[in-house]
């Protein structure tokens, strides 16, 4: 199927460095891996029930989305155990260590997903309902 997005020039140029230096032979390859890896990445996260801990990770613009982020964790404190912040330029890199029903770290996942000051979020699952 062919379909069309809008990316960032500068996303696209990184991307192209990165399948290429990876040996990929072409971009369309690189797409669908990087799309295998997404739906294998949330499917995990999205199958998994009970409680767990893990680690979110995400990066964002500190001017443009602060207060929010900070009303956001307060609403999950309980699930968010402790975070790390740090400050890179522009950029803060935060990371949430969490621990509770994996419906909760889900939604909390998805809500800093809806910001459109934070670039990326990464959840990654230390221990889930299947030990």
């Amino acid at each position: 199927m062919r379909t069309s997005f809008n990316i960032p020039d500068e996303l696209v140029a990184e991307f192209d460095r990165v399948w290429r230096d990876e040996g990929i032979e072409n971009r369309s390859r690189a797409v669908r891996e990087a799309m295998r890896e997404f739906v294998e990445s949330h499917s995990r996260l999205e199958d998994t029930t009970g409680e767990v801990v893990a680690l979110v990770g995400f990066d964002y613009r500190h001017h443009e989305v602060i207060r929010e982020l900070h009303g956001t964790q307060h609403e999950y404190q309980d699930v968010i155990l402790n975070t790390s912040h740090t400050h890179q330029g522009e950029w803060c890199l935060e990371s949430l260590f969490c621990r509770g029903d994996a419906e909760r770290v889900r939604e909390l996942t998805y809500r800093l997903r809806d910001f459109d000051a934070v670039r990326r979020v990464k959840t990654m699952l230390i221990r889930d309902g299947d030990g």
